[in-house]
C-alpha cells in the first residue's frame, strides 16, 4: 500500500525514493511487524482468555506435567501472527505482485482451517477438531490452488521443473504434474510444522530462521545479476516475497515474546498450519522445495518419527519411540523443556547453515 503510495514520488522525494528497494522495504515490514505484535499481543491475549474457559484442552495421553504446567493456557495465538504479518505485507509490499498475493492468500486460508479446528477443540472440550479427513481434504484444495497459482506467475519452462540444489542444470520437468507436487510440498509442511507445535516456542524460533533463509534465497533468486552470479535460477518477480518474510520474522519474534516458556499463549493451529504453509508456498515459488527439506529439517523429522511410531505400532503392537513426536519421546527420558527447545533451536541453526551453503555449493 505505502510503495504504491508513494512510488511515484520517489523521483522527487530523497526520503521517498528509499522505498523502491527491497531491503528497505523488507527491514521495515519486519519492524511493522514486531510492533504491531507487541502492541496487539496483550490485547489479543486477554481477549482470548475471556473467551476461552479453561484454555487449550490438554491431552490427558501426553506427558503428565502439561495437564498442570499448561492447563488455562489459551491457544489460537496465531491471530496475532497472521494480523500483524498481514497488516505489514500490505503495507510494505508491492501489491501488483502475484507471488505477494498467493502466498499472502493461502497462509490467510490454512490460518482460517486452523481457526476452526482450534475453535471445535474448545468447543468439544477435548484435542479432536475437525476430522483428519476433512482437515486434509480441504488443506488439499488450498494448497492445490496455490501451486496453480504460483506456477501461472512463474514465467517459462522453469514454472513446472522441479529444481535441485548444488547441480546447476539438473532439473525435472514435471509438466501438468507440478501443481500436484507443490500441493504435496504446501500440506506435508503444514502439517510438519502443526506437529511440531507442541512446547513453548518450540516451533516459532525454527519457523523464524527457516524464514530469514527463505528472504535471503528469495532476495537472490529475484535479482537477476546475483542468481546469475551464484548460478541460480532466476524467478522474476519473487523478491518481493522478501516483505513478506521479512513481515513473518517479525511477527514470530513479536509473537515468541507472549510464547516464551512459561507460556501466556499458544499459537494453535491457527498459526502453525499458517507458517507452515506459508513455508512451503514460499519454497515452490523460489524453486528451492527441495532445500526447505534440509532448512526445515527439524520439521521434517518430527513428522517422520509420527510415521515411523504410528506404521510400526499397527504392525507389531509395539512403539519405537516413548511417545511421538520426537520432543515428547525426550520429555518422557525426563529432558526437561528448555533443553529440548534450545538443542532443537540450535539443530535449526546448523541446517540452516547447511541450507544456506548449497546456495553457494554449484
Amino acid at each position: 500500500m505505502l510503495y504504491d503510495l508513494l512510488r511515484p514520488y520517489a523521483g522527487h522525494f530523497l526520503l521517498f525514493n528509499l522505498i523502491r528497494y527491497i531491503t528497505f522495504r523488507a527491514a521495515a515490514a519486519c519492524l511493522t511487524s514486531l510492533l504491531l505484535s507487541f502492541y496487539l499481543g496483550p490485547k489479543v491475549i486477554k481477549l482470548l482468555k475471556s473467551l476461552q474457559r479453561g484454555g487449550q484442552p490438554i491431552r490427558t495421553d501426553g506427558p503428565e506435567r502439561h495437564l498442570i504446567e499448561k492447563k488455562g493456557t489459551p491457544t489460537m495465538g496465531g491471530v496475532l501472527i497472521l494480523a500483524s504479518l498481514t497488516v505489514s505485507t500490505l503495507l510494505w509490499a508491492d501489491l501488483t505482485n502475484g507471488f505477494v498475493w498467493s502466498v499472502l492468500l493461502v497462509t490467510l486460508a490454512y490460518g482460517c482451517l486452523g481457526a476452526v479446528d482450534d475453535y471445535l477443540k474448545l468447543a468439544k472440550r477435548n484435542h479432536k477438531g475437525v476430522s483428519a479427513r476433512g482437515k486434509l481434504i480441504a488443506q488439499i484444495l488450498i494448497g492445490l490452488a496455490c501451486a496453480i497459482s504460483i506456477k501461472h506467475f512463474t514465467h517459462g519452462p522453469l514454472a513446472s521443473h522441479l529444481t535441485f540444489p548444488i547441480f546447476k542444470d539438473a532439473m525435472i520437468p514435471m509438466g501438468m504434474f507440478f501443481p500436484l507436487f507443490g500441493t504435496f510440498v504446501l500440506v506435508g509442511f503444514s502439517n510438519a510444522v502443526n506437529l511440531t507445535d507442541g512446547l513453548d516456542g518450540l516451533a516459532i524460533v525454527p519457523t523464524i530462521i527457516a524464514a530469514g533463509v527463505f528472504a535471503l534465497i528469495a532476495y537472490l533468486v529475484g535479482n537477476r545479476v546475483f542468481a546469475d552470479y551464484l548460478q541460480l535460477n532466476p524467478v522474476p518477480g519473487v523478491g518481493d516475497l522478501c516483505i513478506f518474510l521479512a513481515a513473518l520474522m517479525g511477527a514470530g519474534l513479536g509473537f515468541l515474546w507472549f510464547n516464551a516458556p512459561p507460556a501466556a499463549v499458544f499459537m494453535g493451529d491457527t498459526g502453525s498450519l499458517a507458517l507452515g504453509g506459508a513455508l512451503g508456498a514460499v519454497a515452490i515459488a523460489t524453486k528451492h522445495e527441495i532445500v526447505l527439506g534440509i532448512v526445515g529439517g527439524l520439521f521434517v523429522v518430527e513428522t517422520v518419527s509420527v510415521v515411523i511410531q504410528v506404521f510400526w505400532y499397527k504392525r507389531t503392537k509395539r512403539r519405537v519411540f516413548l511417545m511421538a513426536p520426537l520432543h515428547h519421546h525426550f520429555e518422557k527420558k525426563g529432558w526437561a523443556e528448555p533443553t529440548i527447545v534450545i538443542r532443537f533451536w540450535i539443530i535449526s541453526v546448523i541446517l540452516a547453515l547447511i541450507g544456506l551453503a548449497t546456495l553457494k555449493i554449484r
